[in-house]
């Protein structure tokens, strides 16, 4: 298949495709001349926004050129994600993204203004975070197992809570329950926050959110943590399993982390995304920002544009089978 590149060469001849890489490559150099700007699809002070700001300030401090988060938050980041879709591909206007809208939108919104993929050159995978699987530390059981089993036992008895319809620990409790058979009862709430109140106050049983939001309610026994996420344990709870460890038939291989990468609009000259993306890897072995990415309960993942794009590609269908399956809606 001819690449954009090659066609362009093609219609110019050696010479003008010459001239051409040449303005690329000193558009690369003379990058970033003036402040680009990373725009987080959520209002402030959630994950997302914490990341991209410990990013855009490591970027800034490099460059030596001041790098502008945005917030521009609605429809569960599509907002934000089409604003990024449509801007000029001159690497000036950057997206964070992260499951919600490169993986999990595009099956939930019929009329979404971007494609994950088509409208996206993926630039930096830079962070997951686990999900943590909890319940009221009345609920009589210590393990997934027995979780699972009070659930099949009593279908439908037990109430889990999330962030809302389509969030992204909502996807991930109809995932389990998919793969294992369980029958909870979803309860969708208007953020984060209030769902772990009410999970606090037994007015639901679990919840299966990021790390940081139940953390310190675990410490102080008011909840239990049965599993998580990730493929393997995490450093702030070392003792509780993985659900791939947890011996429930249909649970061997899964894996239900969020994740956060930038991305820019297609068509973003590959010097400056190659440029991006060797800055942000640098900037996330940054001890600073390691240390503000393990308060969000957060793990760094430096790697090359292509690998957070294969993450992208594989994302896409797994959420679109679960979401169908499990007909999940946003109404």
């Amino acid at each position: 298949m001819t690449t954009g590149i090659t066609r362009r060469q093609a219609c110019l001849g050696s010479a003008g495709s010459a001239l051409w890489f040449a303005s690329r490559g000193a558009a690369a150099e003379a990058y970033p001349d003036h402040p680009p700007h990373l725009v987080v699809p959520f209002t402030p002070g959630g994950s997302t926004d914490v990341l991209a700001r410990s990013i855009a300030q490591e970027l800034g401090r490099a460059w030596n050129q001041a790098v502008v988060v945005d917030n521009v938050p609605g429809a569960g980041g599509s907002v934000g994600a089409e604003k990024v879709a449509k801007a000029p591909a001159d690497g000036y206007t950057l997206l964070m993204g992260h499951i919600g809208t490169l993986a999990i939108n595009l099956s939930l919104y019929p009329k979404l203004g971007y494609h994950p993929q088509r409208s996206f050159a993926p630039v930096a995978w830079v962070a997951r975070v686990p999900n943590l699987l909890v319940i009221h530390a009345s609920v009589p059981v210590r393990t997934l197992a027995e979780l699972i089993a009070l659930a099949k036992a009593k279908p439908g008895q037990l109430a889990y809570g999330s962030g809302g319809n389509g969030s992204a620990a909502h996807i991930a409790m109809e995932y389990l329950k998919l793969q294992t058979g369980a029958s909870l009862l979803h309860i969708p709430y208007r953020g984060t926050a209030p769902s772990v109140n009410d999970l606090l106050a037994g007015q639901i049983q679990a919840s299966f959110t990021g790390v940081p939001a139940l953390l310190p309610h675990i410490r102080a026994g008011k909840l239990r943590a049965l599993a998580v996420s990730s493929p393997r344990r995490i450093a702030l709870l070392p003792e509780v399993p993985t659900v791939a460890e947890s011996g429930v038939p249909g649970t061997k291989d899964f894996e239900a982390d969020q994740w956060y990468g930038v991305v820019a609009p297609t068509g973003t000259p590959a010097p400056i995304v190659a440029l991006l993306n060797q800055q942000i890897n640098r900037a996330l072995e940054s001890a600073e920002v390691r240390a503000r990415l393990s308060a969000e309960g957060a793990e760094p993942t430096p790697a090359m544009p292509h690998a957070f794009g294969e993450l992208i590609a594989r994302e896409l269908p797994r959420w679109e089978r679960v979401i169908r399956s499990a007909r999940i809606t946003l109404d």
